[in-house]
Protein backbone atom coordinates (compact mmCIF):
# COMPACT_ATOMS: atom_id res chain seq x y z
CA UNK A 1 0.00 0.00 0.00
CA UNK A 2 2.97 2.67 0.71
CA UNK A 3 4.28 1.63 -2.05
CA UNK A 4 1.31 2.27 -4.52
CA UNK A 5 0.60 5.98 -2.72
CA UNK A 6 3.84 6.61 -3.73
CA UNK A 7 4.09 5.80 -7.15
CA UNK A 8 2.95 8.34 -9.59
CA UNK A 9 -0.20 8.02 -12.34
CA UNK A 10 1.54 6.35 -15.89
CA UNK A 11 -0.81 7.46 -18.57
CA UNK A 12 -3.78 5.11 -19.52
CA UNK A 13 -3.39 3.29 -22.23
CA UNK A 14 -5.70 3.09 -25.05
CA UNK A 15 -5.63 0.66 -27.07
CA UNK A 16 -6.58 0.69 -31.04
CA UNK A 17 -10.32 -1.30 -30.40
CA UNK A 18 -10.81 1.70 -28.23
CA UNK A 19 -10.11 4.45 -30.97
CA UNK A 20 -11.77 2.13 -33.50
CA UNK A 21 -15.07 2.12 -31.29
CA UNK A 22 -14.34 5.76 -31.09
CA UNK A 23 -13.90 6.80 -34.51
CA UNK A 24 -16.91 4.38 -34.95
CA UNK A 25 -19.54 7.19 -32.64
CA UNK A 26 -18.48 10.09 -35.20
CA UNK A 27 -21.13 10.15 -37.05
CA UNK A 28 -20.20 11.44 -40.97
CA UNK A 29 -17.30 11.86 -42.64
CA UNK A 30 -13.55 12.35 -40.76
CA UNK A 31 -11.33 15.16 -41.80
CA UNK A 32 -8.76 14.24 -39.15
CA UNK A 33 -7.97 17.82 -37.95
CA UNK A 34 -7.09 19.13 -34.46
CA UNK A 35 -10.71 19.31 -33.80
CA UNK A 36 -11.68 15.84 -34.99
CA UNK A 37 -8.37 14.12 -33.26
CA UNK A 38 -9.63 15.55 -29.84
CA UNK A 39 -12.77 14.66 -30.33
CA UNK A 40 -12.10 10.94 -31.51
CA UNK A 41 -9.07 10.91 -28.29
CA UNK A 42 -12.16 12.40 -26.15
CA UNK A 43 -14.55 9.04 -27.37
CA UNK A 44 -11.12 6.66 -27.30
CA UNK A 45 -10.56 7.71 -23.43
CA UNK A 46 -13.89 6.92 -22.52
CA UNK A 47 -14.21 3.31 -24.08
CA UNK A 48 -10.71 2.89 -22.36
CA UNK A 49 -12.10 3.82 -19.03
CA UNK A 50 -15.56 1.20 -19.49
CA UNK A 51 -13.13 -1.60 -20.82
CA UNK A 52 -10.74 -1.01 -17.66
CA UNK A 53 -13.85 -0.38 -15.45
CA UNK A 54 -15.17 -3.51 -16.30
CA UNK A 55 -12.25 -5.91 -16.91
CA UNK A 56 -10.69 -5.55 -13.85
CA UNK A 57 -11.88 -6.86 -10.75
CA UNK A 58 -11.62 -6.74 -7.01
CA UNK A 59 -9.03 -9.43 -6.58
CA UNK A 60 -6.68 -7.39 -9.13
CA UNK A 61 -6.85 -4.58 -6.67
CA UNK A 62 -7.30 -5.24 -3.38
CA UNK A 63 -4.93 -5.58 -0.47
CA UNK A 64 -4.24 -9.47 0.66
CA UNK A 65 -3.51 -8.24 3.97
CA UNK A 66 -6.35 -7.72 6.12
CA UNK A 67 -5.90 -6.33 9.39
CA UNK A 68 -8.89 -6.70 11.00
CA UNK A 69 -10.66 -6.13 14.67
CA UNK A 70 -12.39 -8.53 16.93
CA UNK A 71 -16.38 -7.95 17.84
CA UNK A 72 -15.61 -8.21 21.74
CA UNK A 73 -12.17 -5.96 21.59
CA UNK A 74 -12.27 -3.08 23.69
CA UNK A 75 -11.88 0.14 22.37
CA UNK A 76 -8.70 1.00 23.96
CA UNK A 77 -6.76 -2.28 22.03
CA UNK A 78 -8.91 -1.46 18.87
CA UNK A 79 -7.92 2.35 18.97
CA UNK A 80 -4.04 1.35 19.27
CA UNK A 81 -3.96 -1.44 17.03
CA UNK A 82 -5.36 1.00 14.11
CA UNK A 83 -2.54 3.46 15.55
CA UNK A 84 0.04 0.84 15.08
CA UNK A 85 -1.26 -0.25 11.90
CA UNK A 86 -1.45 3.00 10.51
CA UNK A 87 -4.77 3.05 9.26
CA UNK A 88 -8.12 4.57 10.15
CA UNK A 89 -10.68 1.76 10.34
CA UNK A 90 -10.51 -1.98 9.94
CA UNK A 91 -13.91 -4.67 8.93
CA UNK A 92 -14.72 -6.96 12.10
CA UNK A 93 -14.63 -10.22 12.52
CA UNK A 94 -16.82 -12.36 15.14
CA UNK A 95 -15.44 -15.49 16.68
CA UNK A 96 -15.47 -17.60 13.77
CA UNK A 97 -13.65 -14.90 11.37
CA UNK A 98 -16.66 -14.02 9.31
CA UNK A 99 -16.85 -10.03 8.76
CA UNK A 100 -19.92 -8.66 10.66
CA UNK A 101 -18.84 -4.86 10.83
CA UNK A 102 -16.39 -2.96 9.83
CA UNK A 103 -14.96 0.39 12.65
CA UNK A 104 -13.52 3.86 11.72
CA UNK A 105 -12.58 6.86 12.90
CA UNK A 106 -16.22 8.19 12.17
CA UNK A 107 -17.76 5.10 14.60
CA UNK A 108 -14.77 6.72 17.50
CA UNK A 109 -16.17 9.70 16.96
CA UNK A 110 -19.94 9.51 17.13
CA UNK A 111 -18.83 7.52 19.80
CA UNK A 112 -17.48 10.31 22.02
CA UNK A 113 -20.26 12.64 21.14
CA UNK A 114 -18.47 14.82 18.77
CA UNK A 115 -20.29 14.04 15.30
CA UNK A 116 -18.84 11.97 12.64
CA UNK A 117 -17.64 14.93 10.82
CA UNK A 118 -15.43 16.39 13.80
CA UNK A 119 -12.19 17.54 13.08
CA UNK A 120 -9.29 16.86 14.80
CA UNK A 121 -9.03 20.49 15.86
CA UNK A 122 -12.67 20.55 17.09
CA UNK A 123 -11.62 17.55 19.49
CA UNK A 124 -8.56 19.45 20.82
CA UNK A 125 -10.88 22.51 21.40
CA UNK A 126 -13.71 20.14 23.20
CA UNK A 127 -11.18 19.14 25.08
CA UNK A 128 -9.62 22.02 26.09
CA UNK A 129 -12.71 24.26 26.60
CA UNK A 130 -14.58 21.62 28.98
CA UNK A 131 -13.33 19.00 32.04
CA UNK A 132 -11.47 15.95 30.63
CA UNK A 133 -11.48 14.80 27.42
CA UNK A 134 -14.15 13.17 25.25
CA UNK A 135 -11.93 10.53 24.43
CA UNK A 136 -12.63 8.81 28.09
CA UNK A 137 -15.92 8.19 27.01
CA UNK A 138 -14.42 5.35 24.89
CA UNK A 139 -13.24 3.40 27.92
CA UNK A 140 -15.06 0.05 28.92
CA UNK A 141 -16.96 -0.30 26.08
CA UNK A 142 -16.07 -2.67 23.06
CA UNK A 143 -16.14 -2.59 18.90
CA UNK A 144 -19.06 -4.33 18.72
CA UNK A 145 -20.99 -1.53 20.22
CA UNK A 146 -19.64 1.41 18.07
CA UNK A 147 -18.90 -0.54 14.59
CA UNK A 148 -21.20 0.24 11.56
CA UNK A 149 -23.08 -3.05 10.82
CA UNK A 150 -24.04 -4.93 9.29
CA UNK A 151 -20.99 -4.76 6.96
CA UNK A 152 -21.23 -3.73 3.42
CA UNK A 153 -18.81 -7.20 2.11
CA UNK A 154 -17.86 -7.91 -1.90
CA UNK A 155 -16.75 -11.19 -3.55
CA UNK A 156 -12.83 -11.29 -5.33
CA UNK A 157 -15.22 -10.71 -8.62
CA UNK A 158 -16.51 -7.33 -8.58
CA UNK A 159 -15.89 -5.10 -10.97
CA UNK A 160 -13.93 -1.78 -10.10
CA UNK A 161 -16.84 0.50 -11.91
CA UNK A 162 -18.99 -1.38 -8.94
CA UNK A 163 -17.08 -1.09 -6.36
CA UNK A 164 -16.48 2.89 -7.63
CA UNK A 165 -20.46 3.15 -7.45
CA UNK A 166 -20.67 1.22 -4.46
CA UNK A 167 -18.37 3.42 -2.52
CA UNK A 168 -20.14 6.91 -4.15
CA UNK A 169 -23.96 5.23 -3.18
CA UNK A 170 -22.67 4.14 0.24
CA UNK A 171 -20.37 6.83 0.85
CA UNK A 172 -17.30 3.93 2.50
CA UNK A 173 -14.39 4.42 2.50
CA UNK A 174 -13.18 0.69 2.61
CA UNK A 175 -14.86 -2.64 1.14
CA UNK A 176 -14.23 -5.81 2.42
CA UNK A 177 -13.39 -8.82 0.33
CA UNK A 178 -14.58 -11.76 1.57
CA UNK A 179 -14.95 -15.65 0.27
CA UNK A 180 -17.88 -17.90 0.60
CA UNK A 181 -18.19 -18.03 4.01
CA UNK A 182 -17.91 -14.71 4.82
CA UNK A 183 -14.39 -14.72 5.87
CA UNK A 184 -12.05 -11.98 4.69
CA UNK A 185 -9.62 -12.50 1.93
CA UNK A 186 -8.70 -8.73 1.14
CA UNK A 187 -9.91 -5.03 0.69
CA UNK A 188 -10.48 -2.18 -1.22
CA UNK A 189 -9.62 1.20 0.12
CA UNK A 190 -10.20 4.43 -1.75
CA UNK A 191 -6.84 4.68 -2.27
CA UNK A 192 -6.62 1.18 -3.88
CA UNK A 193 -9.32 1.94 -5.75
CA UNK A 194 -7.67 5.47 -7.26
CA UNK A 195 -4.48 3.93 -7.71
CA UNK A 196 -6.77 1.26 -10.19
CA UNK A 197 -6.78 3.82 -12.41
CA UNK A 198 -2.81 5.13 -12.48
CA UNK A 199 -2.00 2.60 -14.77
CA UNK A 200 -3.19 0.67 -17.71
CA UNK A 201 -4.12 -2.78 -18.58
Amino acid sequence: MPQKEADLCSPLNISEGDILEAMSDIQGYLDISPGDFKEIFQFAYRHAVTRIMDSRKAADIMTKEVHCLESAMDLRQAATFLADKKISGAPVVDAEGKVVGVVSEKDFLAKMGVGKAASFMQIIAHCLNNKGCVATLLRNHSIGEIMTAPAITAGHDMTIGTISALFIDKRINRLPIVDGDGRPIGIVTRTDLVNSYCFSR
